[in-house]
């Protein structure tokens, strides 16, 4: 079974067809967050320091880390992000034990968060583009560490599931070329917006089931974009969770700080048999009461977190396993 192992400097979290499903937190990005984006030019890690807290209590495995921003006294990535992300990576990893994903499309900045990282951090990303190819599967087999590959190329997001495919089975393909396992690529099909494209729900499971069975990579997405546009959007994406994992997705980026989608991927990995005896479903259930007495999720997660964190299994088998 592929098996995509990630570490940080304590802890190993295993991607796979027959793990817990990795919960990859999103929230550290400054990406359409105002607020955060101008913390950080302005050299204020709070935000960041609270939401990689937050977000492991509530049951991220991994955190994506992010540092995408445009500063108004100097508007070119390739000299602000790459000294930015080294020191959101070792901020990070001196406040949580959980593996991080790198997440840039500076090339630079990719590089610098690698060269600071514990352990085997998740790079993020790669896509089909020639010149993208050329850049970042190099860094991938200099640091070894696996890599999220997105389903899109030199001629932008295919609305067919084919295309998409063949970009995904290119950069495997590409990747074989440097040495690079397919064990260490994930792929993201890219999830359209279900409220644009009526159809998007169905394409992603099909895409996901042809990756794992014929290419035998794990598979990622950013799971709120299906829910794009549209209102009660955290219903619609826990109904999709669940529906990605059966079909046999492994690894989401996603908020673990909202309840009714966290509530719907424990129930998901119990229902899969990646739960065994309900162990983790009975700890969070409790969190859950302790929301239904007037506490937010966040809080009680925390609290539980400190009394005995709850947490996939992934993280502690995983690393029995890629050990032993």
């Amino acid at each position: 079974m592929t098996r995509t192992v990630l570490e940080s400097k304590s802890k190993t979290v295993v991607i796979g067809f027959d793990e817990p499903f990795c919960v990859i937190g999103e929230r550290i990005n400054p990406t359409g967050r105002k607020k955060l984006a101008a913390e950080l030019e302005a050299g204020d890690f709070s935000t960041v320091e609270k939401d990689a807290l937050e977000q492991v209590a509530c049951g991220a495995m991994v955190l994506d880390v992010n540092a995408g921003v445009v500063y108004n006294s100097n508007p070119n990535p390739n000299e602000t992000e790459p000294p930015l992300m080294r020191k959101m990576i070792e901020l990070v990893q001196g406040l949580v034990d959980v593996p991080l994903c790198i997440d840039s499309s500076v090339p630079g900045a990719l590089e610098a968060g690698l060269a600071v990282a514990e352990g085997r951090p998740l790079l993020n990303s790669v896509t089909g583009e020639e010149e993208r190819l050329e850049k970042i599967l190099p860094l991938v087999k200099k640091y070894n560490v696996p890599v999220v590959a997105i389903s899109n190329d030199d001629t932008g997001i295919s609305e067919d599931p084919d295309v998409r495919f063949a970009v995904a089975k290119k950069i495997v393909e590409r990747a074989a070329d440097f040495g690079i396992p397919a064990h260490d690529i994930v792929v993201d099909p890219l999830v359209m917006p279900v409220g644009a494209m009526a159809t998007a729900g169905r394409q992603v499971f099909t895409l996901v089931k042809r990756l794992r069975e014929e290419l035998g990579v794990n598979t990622t997405c950013g799971a709120s974009n299906i829910s794009f546009g549209l209102p009660n959007r955290h219903g619609i994406n826990a109904a999709f969770l669940p529906m990605a994992i059966g079909a046999g997705m492994t690894s989401a980026i996603m908020n673990p700080v909202r309840a009714v989608e966290m509530e719907a991927i424990r129930a998901a990995n119990f229902l899969m048999n990646h739960d065994p005896n309900g162990g983790e479903w009975i700890r969070f259930a409790r969190v859950l009461d302790a929301v239904k007495e007037g506490k937010d999720f966040a809080t009680a997660s925390q609290e539980a977190a400190s009394a005995g964190r709850v947490g996939g299994r992934g993280s502690r088998e995983g690393r029995r396993r890629a050990r032993g």
